[in-house]
């Protein structure tokens, strides 16, 4: 069962020259409980993908769409993006952004408040929520004066807190110091894991998606060049890294130099390379 469908999808930002697009004729399905990575480098598309998935673009940033977009059910254009939240939850790549109330039970009780859920519903969840991203005894702590690995956990628990079935996450963990990438990372594979949620994540961490997604999809000017698991796309890269703007992990590039070491089956993970090289 597809949770995302997007069949030739394009996106022009106003103010963008005629022939210039932001996303360019992109087709893809992601499945329920999928992990997909969205790599690129630097205006390739990335953020507008995750931003046309949860509805922001084009409600909240104007810009013309065309071809189709379908997620979890829903037509993103058509819907309000805070209804369109307890579909897709969003987490973005500055987690302060996102903070506004004065305690963490606070933060994450905004959203259902302004759905008008009951209260023992929004207690309910916050707990759950709190819980799943392992910030429980943090409720009445300020966001403001918890770490940025924290503070991130923060952003997720507030959208899963929706009981979202996708969760899309722009570069959560550019800002962030190695301990609150790992933090991030883990609670992510946690949720993806333990609860089926389908995760959609752009991030530059490639050891990390190595690891963890179930496919790469990757985004040059706006259209989709490659798409495959990692062990497809991340050895087809090796030698147009620089081109395409995206380092592949360090292992795959190492074994790709002797690849007669590793069965001539190119690594894209520790494991992998250890597994590999005692064949």
């Amino acid at each position: 069962m597809s949770d995302i469908k997007i069949q030739n999808l394009t996106v022009q930002y106003l103010g963008m020259d005629e022939n210039e697009k932001a996303l360019d004729g992109v087709s893809l399905e992601i499945e329920q409980g999928e992990f997909v990575a969205i790599l690129g480098a630097h205006g390739a598309g990335k953020t507008t993908l995750c931003l046309s998935i949860n509805g922001i673009v084009p409600n909240m940033i104007a810009a013309d769409m065309y071809g189709n977009i379908e997620v979890a059910g829903q037509v993103p254009p058509k819907i309000p993006v805070r209804e369109l939240a307890t579909k897709v939850g969003s987490v973005f790549d500055n987690p302060e952004f996102q903070m506004s109330q004065l305690t963490v039970f606070e933060e994450v009780a905004l959203g259902l408040q302004n759905l008008g859920v009951d209260k023992e519903t929004i207690e309910k969840n916050i707990s759950g929520a709190l819980e799943m991203v392992g910030l429980k005894g943090f409720e009445e702590r300020s966001p403001f004066e918890i770490s940025g690995g924290q503070q991130q956990r923060l952003a997720m628990a507030s959208a899963l807190s929706m009981k979202p079935e996708i969760l899309v996450l722009d570069e959560p963990t550019s800002n962030l110091d190695p301990i609150g990438k790992e933090e991030v990372f883990t609670v992510t594979r946690k949720i993806n894991q333990e609860e089926g949620l389908t995760v959609v994540i752009a991030e530059h961490e490639v050891e990390v998606i190595a690891e963890f997604a179930d496919t790469i999809i990757l985004l040059e000017e706006g259209k989709i060049s490659k798409a495959g698991t990692p062990q497809e796309v991340f050895p087809e890269l090796v030698d147009i890294q620089r081109d395409v703007g995206v380092r592949v992990p360090q292992v795959t590039e190492f074994a790709s130099k002797a690849p007669k070491k590793f069965g001539n089956s190119i690594p894209v993970t520790l494991s992998e390379a250890i597994e590999g090289y005692k064949k």
